[in-house]
């Protein structure tokens, strides 16, 4: 584990296991690439923040309140690294393609985004949380906030 030199806290990184490396995410990617969401998947391009060249990986896409939003339930991955250099990428569904630029939350706005995640895929990501869920208290989300970057989403201009 890493630790931030801006606010010397650490930054969590879970890394995938075999099984969800090479057969889940490869499943639900080839689905989403052939036009099959799989509850609100989506191909996440970005350009990498040394390479430049496009990365890409599936991620669940979350609509609340109005507003879109990613959801890093492994901390600080790959493409929260690439994204947050890049502020922008695709979203990929298919032969569909959607320009997309983030904003990334601070901490303190987290708590209703990282609910209605939970609530959607605690199935698939609750491992990851820490054994908070949908009907944590605020202050439970909070606590575990920085482990977890959040982007709402807006149209690339």
């Amino acid at each position: 584990m890493r630790v931030s030199s801006v606010w010397a806290v650490p930054e969590r990184y879970l890394a995938p296991g075999w099984f969800t490396r090479s057969v889940f995410n490869r499943a639900v990617a080839g689905l989403t690439r052939l036009g099959i969401s799989v509850w609100g998947s989506r191909i996440l391009a970005v350009r990498g923040r040394k390479t430049q060249q496009w990365r890409t990986t599936p991620v669940n896409l979350l609509t609340e309140g109005g507003q879109r939003y990613l959801v890093a339930p492994r901390g600080n991955t790959q493409w929260v690294r690439n994204i947050r250099v890049a502020g922008a990428g695709e979203l990929r569904v298919g032969r569909r393609t959607e320009p997309i630029r983030v904003v990334e939350l601070a901490d303190g706005e987290k708590a209703p985004v990282l609910r209605a995640y939970l609530k959607r895929w605690r199935m698939e990501v609750g491992v990851f949380f820490e054994g908070v869920g949908p009907r944590a208290t605020d202050d439970e989300l909070l606590a575990i906030a920085p482990s977890h970057p959040v982007f709402r989403l807006t149209k690339e201009d």
